[in-house]
């Protein structure tokens, strides 16, 4: 039997009835169907937030906090290895752009980075804002070049300021 639209279903035990809550006691989700007793939680339209303990100091707001997370603020550069280069023909010129419009890149962030996963068979000139060393010494190997871009920031400006 060959699959096709019409006889396509679910796998079993995939689709189950819904609860009918509030039919009756013997619907066997009756009289408070399913909410417990009284109370915040059995009202319509409220409950109680996450991590909230009843009015208790939160164990989120007890414990200390200490030190200082970069996350936020470090730079957020887009990653690609030096494998996938070997898309591009001998002598073309690899910039980010290109690598968004070649649908290599899935989103530009504040940049690319070249690691050196793979080996290169093709002399390129790319540009990035940051080479790995091995994949900076594979690019040269190949023949190509590497040329770096300035990272965006505050530093870039205050460098084209001068």
């Amino acid at each position: 039997m060959t699959m096709r639209l019409h006889n396509l279903k679910p796998r079993p035990g995939a689709k189950h009835r819904s609860k009918r809550k509030g039919l009756g006691e013997s619907s066997g989700h009756g009289k408070t169907s399913g909410r417990g007793g009284k109370g915040q939680t059995a009202r319509a339209g409220s409950g109680i937030r996450l991590g909230f303990e009843g009015g208790q100091m939160p164990l989120l707001r007890r414990i200390p906090k200490r030190g200082f997370n970069n996350k936020a603020f470090g730079t957020h550069l887009s990653i690609i290895n030096v494998e996938t280069l070997n898309a591009f023909d001998n002598g073309e010129i690899v910039t980010p752009e290109v690598l968004l419009e070649q649908g290599i890149l899935k989103k530009l962030l504040e940049g690319v980075k070249v690691l050196g996963t793979g080996d290169l068979t093709k002399k390129l000139t790319v540009k990035a804002q940051q080479f790995s060393a091995t994949a900076r010494e594979k690019i040269t190997k190949a023949g190509g070049t590497c040329e770096d871009l300035p990272l965006p920031g505050i530093h870039t400006k205050a460098v084209a300021a001068k």
